[in-house]
């Protein structure tokens, strides 16, 4: 598991708000939805999960460090 600095935290929570579009570039996951699928951001964790509400119903997280997303817009 990678640790995050609170430096890296607040840069994550402040670029990834509530409610801000992303896309999917890369997720390391069976259930992940397929590359390119939008989702909304509900909530980024102590640890740099940034949980997602995917387009596809599904709400699995962002995992720092190993997953990977594109900011489409805020809400």
């Amino acid at each position: 598991m990678r640790t995050i600095t609170k430096n890296h935290l607040d840069y994550l929570r402040k670029q990834y708000p509530s409610g801000t579009i992303v896309k999917l570039l890369s997720m390391e996951d069976l259930q992940a939805p397929k590359k390119g699928t939008l989702g909304k951001v509900f909530h980024v964790d102590d640890t740099g999960t940034i949980h997602v509400k995917w387009e596809t119903g599904s709400t699995l997280g962002v995992i720092f460090g190993i997953d990977s997303i594109e900011k489409v817009s805020n809400d």
